[in-house]
């Protein structure tokens, strides 16, 4: 049942899964939270919408009464919105619209429906997790970690009620409890990553690989253990960790910057004991993901790139090149390569040419 409440009553959740990607402590102030909503939940464009045309009625705000507090539960940045436009010095900002007195008056109390958290979560769940107005996959992965634990459902049910699959639900659990046990174990601190935004998909979707998953350990029926990574892979999570998001402190870079393609390449790396030892000393990935390789594939990727060099300087000799000494003597070094790279390929190629017609000759009855 919908009923009207000043919003001066009202407070925002601390629990929202959006706001525990970014470091506000255990027990944040309104004004801490006011401030993440308007500089990275997009509250502006809220905003301006309200403003423009009023607060729709028919779209209540989720409240549970909680140690004797109304908290939105659902609709945190349409509450952060309005407080703005009643009050504009609650954020630095000097483009906020003016409304007036009556629109004012108007704000003043938001249409809410009183509900438990537990009885919301299938709603909630759907809008942010599956439906329309999505959370990021950390979010997502916190909301569904939480009422699997708290209200006890279990993950094939979580899915059948927000409309996902069960495999992306069993997936974002497995990185949370992964992340989590990093986080118990102190070999991986989120406050301390290099990247100001979380890539926990880094996390969720790296797992989901056969190299990465076997390098720390984890196991087919270890979906839904809260502890699925074991205690001799305590060292190896770490520097998973380490990788996918950097450090700080350690003024260390994390070596995948973007999902494709660097978690590919990173997963042959750890799947090999050369290039992980590599990595480990520092190497780029780029070049440990060359080590990984098999040689056979480098070579012959190599004489293609090689061939498509030349014959790119080919076609701009005429007027790229303006006599330079250097270049010439740049050029005469390839030609030698060049010819001393056709050589051995031709040495190595002539044992193989020579049995190739003894097989022929005798396939038609003559001496090779």
């Amino acid at each position: 049942m919908t009923k009207m409440m000043p919003v001066a009553e009202l407070t925002f959740d601390v629990k929202n899964p959006r706001l525990l990607e970014f470091p506000l402590g255990s027990s944040p102030s309104d004004a801490e939270v006011m401030g993440v909503l308007w500089e990275a939940m997009d509250v502006r464009e809220v905003m301006l919408s309200i403003a423009a045309s009023g607060y729709f009625q028919h779209e209540p705000l989720i409240v549970a009464q909680e140690d004797g507090k109304y908290i939105v539960i659902e609709g945190n940045r349409r509450l952060a919105a309005v407080r703005v436009l009643l009050d504009p010095t609650l954020v630095e900002a000097t483009d906020t619209p003016t409304i007036g007195k009556s629109a004012k008056q108007g704000l003043r109390q938001l249409p809410i429906v009183v509900s438990t958290r537990q009885a919301a979560w299938q709603y909630i769940g759907f809008k942010h997790v599956n439906g329309p107005a999505k959370w990021s996959s950390y979010a997502k992965s916190r909301y569904i970690a939480r009422v699997h634990r708290e209200f006890g459902v279990c993950l094939e049910d979580i899915a059948t009620q927000i409309g996902d699959t069960h495999k992306t639900v069993q997936r974002l659990f497995r990185g949370m409890m992964v992340m989590e046990q990093a986080e118990r174990w102190n070999v991986f601190d989120r406050e301390n990553r290099w990247s100001r935004h979380f890539y926990f998909s880094h996390l969720y979707v790296g797992l989901g690989y056969s190299g990465i998953s076997e390098f720390i350990g984890l196991t087919p029926d270890a979906d839904g253990d809260p502890e699925p990574v074991p205690a001799d892979r305590k060292e190896e999570l770490r520097e998973l960790c380490l990788w996918l998001y950097g450090s700080r402190k350690e003024g260390t870079r994390p070596v995948v910057q973007s999902q494709i393609p660097d978690l590919r390449r990173l997963d042959r790396v750890v799947a090999n004991r050369e290039a992980a030892a590599a990595l480990r000393a520092g190497t780029e990935l780029s070049y440990a993901f060359e080590v990984s390789r098999p040689s056979s594939n480098v070579f012959e990727e190599s004489v293609h790139a090689a061939k498509r060099n030349l014959e790119k300087v080919h076609s701009l000799l005429s007027t790229g090149y303006d006599g330079s000494q250097q270049l010439l003597t740049v050029a005469e070094d390839v030609a030698d390569l060049a010819d001393d790279l056709h050589a051995e390929m031709e040495r190595k190629s002539s044992p193989r040419r020579r049995r190739r017609a003894g097989a022929e000759a005798f396939a038609q009855g003559g001496c090779p």
